[in-house]
């Protein structure tokens, strides 16, 4: 970890202009060499030949998951190290690999003493999620936060009326695992050492649907009536139309009879935290 492209999203939860800057400050602290920058979206992810010229080693990401989804998966054939700090709102993958360390902890960290670590994923086409996906009607809600998040009440208002339409609709159903058949409103799905964890929620009662809420305020939402976990090797979403997912929070959607499977990375993800052994 010496020479270092530094990617960040000053729209994420938290990585803003000052907060990059102290970074930055830190960067010149442990005496590593910044050899390129990236604000995304505004500017483009390089690619694997951008990153040979200027001879870096590490690319440093600061910004939430979608973001650091769009740059792995740009860059998932790069044979580089990857340097994850929390910039965004969940902060799921670097919580992962680094516990609750503040971005600047994790810079120290992983220049002192890091390890190479391989990360799970789920795949779908040519997508992947790290932390999850979501599949299903539920995923419409994922349109009403990113109006939410643009400041369009009038799409926003639009987008809420679709999604509650949609996820008290006919659900949605799955291939894959033969004791899951009824239609669901959402199917999450984790990645696990070669597996996937599916989570399918018919929640369509008010019992129901204010029991999972407080189970998910509790923590243990997974143990709610309305939701049923599997593993599986793979899984297909059963539909004639397009279905709408979400991947690490992010919209793509994906034809009929796409299958969803479960991946791993190469060892890549430079990782400060014993649990991510």
């Amino acid at each position: 970890m010496q020479r270092l492209w530094f990617i960040t999203n000053p729209h994420s939860g938290s990585a803003t202009q000052e907060k990059c800057m102290a970074l930055e400050a830190v960067f010149e602290e442990r005496g590593l060499i910044l050899a390129g920058r990236t604000r995304f979206p505004d500017d483009a992810i390089p690619d694997a030949a951008a990153l040979a010229v200027a001879n870096v080693d590490t690319v440093v990401l600061f910004a939430g998951d979608g973001t650091i989804n769009a740059a792995l998966c740009a860059l998932a054939d790069w044979d580089g190290a990857f340097l994850i700090l929390p910039g965004g709102t969940m902060n799921m993958l670097a919580k992962m690999l680094h516990g609750d360390a503040d971005p600047a902890a994790i810079v120290h960290a992983a220049h002192h003493a890091s390890r190479r670590v391989a990360l799970p994923y789920v795949e779908a086409g040519p997508h992947r999620a790290f932390v999850g996906l979501i599949v299903g009607p539920a995923a419409h809600w994922g349109r009403a936060r990113e109006a939410a998040r643009a400041g369009r009440i009038a799409r926003l208002a639009g987008a809420l009326r679709n999604a509650w339409r949609r996820t008290f609709g006919r659900g949605i159903r799955l291939r894959g695992i033969a004791d899951m058949d009824r239609r669901y409103q959402a199917i999450f799905v984790a990645p696990t050492n070669g597996a996937l964890r599916v989570n399918a929620i018919d929640a369509r009662d008010w019992g129901a649907i204010a029991e999972l809420g407080w189970t998910w305020l509790t923590g243990d939402w997974v143990a709610a009536r309305a939701v049923m976990q599997r593993d599986a090797a793979q899984i297909e979403p059963y539909s004639s139309r397009p279905v709408l997912a979400l991947f690490d929070g992010e919209p793509v959607t994906l034809a009929p009879g796409t299958v969803i499977r479960a991946g791993m990375t190469r060892p890549n993800y430079l990782a400060t935290a014993q649990v991510a052994a």
